[in-house]
């Protein structure tokens, strides 16, 4: 009887918070796979690994897009229509598929081959200079004169403003933060991730820099047509909806 009872016991115990772990726990095996390989993110790095390009050129695109509705939305900059998928966000996705990915997934190619097998200390702050002093540089020109072309530049003096104003605070944020993402990749991630893996730190910062950005446009918008930003009456009006 006391072993009955004890097997009865155990069974009907529950579990404190047992199908919130259940939950979690299906939930993290279906983006990770745990020990299988069913995974969301391992279907991910398998379309990595076999199609490299595409999977890139579909990532960058999706997270330039997302960015740009993403940092209006932060900033509360909408378009003409009132809302925050103007025109630029379709632009910003062709700029991330057809730019952005064909190009870093060729410089981050040549970076590690020419870097391949070497994993001393001095091997890995050399591939870090390397990265900082030409990959970047070239990177970040490409980004601005896309950028200003997307924002109306036709001439190539309008262009030619655009990086001279805006290459050394990109620069800056660069050097800042891509020789940590470069460390930790080394340290943590396999080659064939890297790219995308940039693509996300690139995210995380873009947005950041667009929404400031675009507050910082629309503050000296409001600073123009309003003075203080407040109409007549008031309140603060909404103004130079743009669909760009």
């Amino acid at each position: 009887m006391s072993v009955k009872f004890e097997k009865e016991t155990v069974r009907d115990t529950a579990i404190p918070g047992g199908r919130k772990h259940e939950i979690a726990h299906e939930i993290g095996e279906r983006l990770t796979g745990g020990e299988s390989t069913t995974g969301y993110l391992a279907a991910y790095l398998k379309q990595l690994q076999e199609n490299p390009l595409r999977t890139k050129m579909l990532t960058s695109g999706t997270l330039s897009a997302a960015q740009e509705v993403l940092a209006s939305w932060i900033a509360h900059d909408r378009s003409k229509h009132g809302h925050y998928f103007s025109a630029r966000v379709p632009k910003m996705a062709i700029y991330g598929a057809f730019v952005s990915a064909p190009l870093g997934h060729v410089l981050i190619s040549i970076l590690q081959k020419l870097f391949a097998g070497r994993t001393s200390l001095k091997a890995k702050i050399l591939q870090i200079l390397v990265s900082n002093l030409i990959v970047s540089p070239i990177q970040n020109t490409v980004y601005l004169i896309s950028m200003a072309i997307i924002a109306g530049a036709r001439t190539f003096h309008q262009v030619r403003a655009t990086v001279r104003a805006g290459f050394m605070p990109v620069m800056k944020v660069s050097w800042i933060t891509s020789p940590l993402a470069l460390a930790f990749a080394q340290k943590f991630l396999p080659e064939h991730t890297w790219v995308p893996f940039f693509n996300i730190v690139a995210f995380v910062i873009g947005t950041y820099i667009n929404a400031h950005t675009k507050k910082k446009r629309l503050a000296a918008l409001r600073k123009k047509h309003y003075g203080d930003g407040r109409s007549n009456s008031g309140r603060t009006d909404e103004f130079s909806r743009r669909d760009y």
